[in-house]
């Protein structure tokens, strides 16, 4: 078996056009997957520098595979089962700024950068006051980049054509919004003055991006035989599924300079970003959170065979199809395409994803996910949603305890303060006691639900069937 590098395997020179913070799984099976594609398809012919946002990471495992490596690709794509490997060969090098500062600073000096991109946690877009423009370099991620734009700015002389278009993929809502702000903080704190800022309102572009593709990362299960059909010693392949989505709330001549739609990605250049936001949540994450409770208490403790249990599929249709998708307003053929790529992600056959897993947290989950479409169900159909009202009540029987059907202990896990109101609400022994005191709790719902009207009956009602006829039964009374 050959080691993998530059020697042992061809690896295509390219200009370095795009600065990428962060070097973890995800950038490296979506972001560089994707500049590969269109580095093929398309003229794009870019390669990209990674820098480590913090000062420990893996750019030296990087730099000693030459920063080659393999991503695999696992999942269903229109019903057929795909397990690929591919060869990324789009970074050139891989630079750590806290023993490479000057190396790292050099960057904001070539002429032919035009890109930053970025994936530094949730935590990583945030304003730290204590960092100072001489840092080398600053801590935290918005400071080192409005170092390197300040650098730029001077090294040109305030030249509006060597602007830079600045993507940050953190999992937050508005990333950029909130990114284009901690740089205007940090303008501000460092006094850099009003001709600097000019050149950043207007030669950069700070766009809000949502992404969307699992990615489980190194597969150590498989990597031995990973290993031997590569037949090399690839120590960074990284796992991920077939899906992916990169929305990019950015005009048409962004979408020109990075033409990742070209290259026939699933990558959407749109004037607003939050209905896709929306969709996500709503049709995604909605669906999981009360697929979850029903399938567990019906015995049923993975993703994929839920969606294939001839009644709780069919519950699940319901939910997706018939009462969420009800809900939001892109266009329907969109939505549809949507769901059913969903549907095939849930059926993935390579992930075992267990329906307890995402059954922590329930209550905060359902008011983000599932509470806005049960209210919007109810405003545009006059009635109440039974699937998402069904799933309400299995997370209340779920974190009751006890026995399943099957003989298993459910054995709930969750914030203390949930525990202990569930405990007590069901030691009533009084389910109307128990919707109401679950309904009336506004630290989770931010107000009393027991004011949405027939709510608190129909809980009432799917909470007697589940303790009398069984979660099954319960959810084929709604089928």
């Amino acid at each position: 078996m050959k080691a993998l590098n530059k020697e042992t395997c061809a690896k295509a020179q390219r200009p370095e056009r795009i600065i990428q913070f962060g070097e973890g799984n995800f950038l490296r099976a979506f972001v560089d997957w994707i500049i590969f594609n269109m580095n093929e398809k398309t003229d794009f012919n870019s390669s990209v520098v990674v820098v480590q946002p913090i000062d420990r990471g893996m750019v030296d495992m990087l730099n000693a595979q030459d920063c080659l490596y393999h991503v695999n690709l696992q999942g269903l794509d229109k019903g057929e089962v795909v397990n690929s490997l591919t060869k990324i060969d789009v970074i050139s090098r891989a630079l750590n700024p806290y023993t490479q500062n000057d190396e790292f600073m050099k960057l904001a000096e070539q002429p032919e950068m035009r890109f930053v991109i970025s994936n530094t946690t949730e935590a990583g877009i945030a304003f730290d006051p204590t960092c100072k423009l001489e840092d080398a370099p600053a801590s935290s991620y918005p400071g080192k980049l409005t170092q390197l734009l300040y650098h730029r700015y001077k090294t040109f002389n305030g030249d509006m054509s060597k602007g830079l278009i600045i993507f940050p993929c953190e999992l937050i809502f508005l990333n950029g919004h909130k990114l284009k702000e901690t740089i205007y903080q940090y303008i501000e704190l460092w006094n850099l003055g009003e001709d600097f800022k000019k050149w950043f309102e207007g030669a950069c572009g700070v766009y809000a991006t949502l992404v969307d593709r699992i990615v489980p990362g190194f597969p150590r299960k498989e990597i031995d035989a990973i290993k031997e059909k590569l037949q090399y010693d690839d120590n960074l392949v990284v796992q991920g599924e077939i899906f992916h989505l990169w929305v990019i709330e950015a005009p048409q001549e962004v979408a020109k300079e990075f033409p990742a739609d070209q290259a026939g990605l699933n990558v959407l250049f749109v004037p607003s970003e939050e209905p896709y936001h929306e969709r996500k949540v709503t049709l995604l994450n909605g669906p999981h959170t009360v697929l979850s409770p029903v399938a567990y208490l019906s015995g049923i403790n993975i993703v994929r065979d839920a969606c294939q249990h001839e009644v709780v599929g069919k519950y699940i249709n319901k939910v997706m199809f018939e009462e969420l998708m009800e809900t939001l307003n892109l266009p329907k053929d969109e939505l549809q395409k949507f769901a059913e790529d969903v549907l095939e992600r849930f059926n993935n056959p390579f992930v075992d994803h267990q329906v307890t897993s995402i059954m922590l947290n329930s209550f905060p989950k359902y008011e983000t996910r599932d509470l806005p479409g049960l209210k919007t169900y109810l405003q545009r159909k006059g009635e109440l949603p039974k699937g998402l009202v069904l799933g309400l009540a299995a997370i209340i029987t779920y974190y009751k305890g006890g026995v399943r059907e099957d003989g298993a202990e459910i054995v709930p896990n969750d914030a203390p303060e949930i525990m202990n109101l569930l405990k007590e609400l069901w030691a009533t022994g009084c389910t109307k006691k128990v919707a109401e005191g679950v309904l009336a709790t506004e630290s989770i719902w931010g107000e009393n639900l027991n004011n949405i009207p027939g709510l608190t009956d129909a809980i009432v009602g799917y909470l007697n069937s589940i303790q009398e006829k069984g979660m099954l039964e319960t959810v084929k009374s709604i089928l």
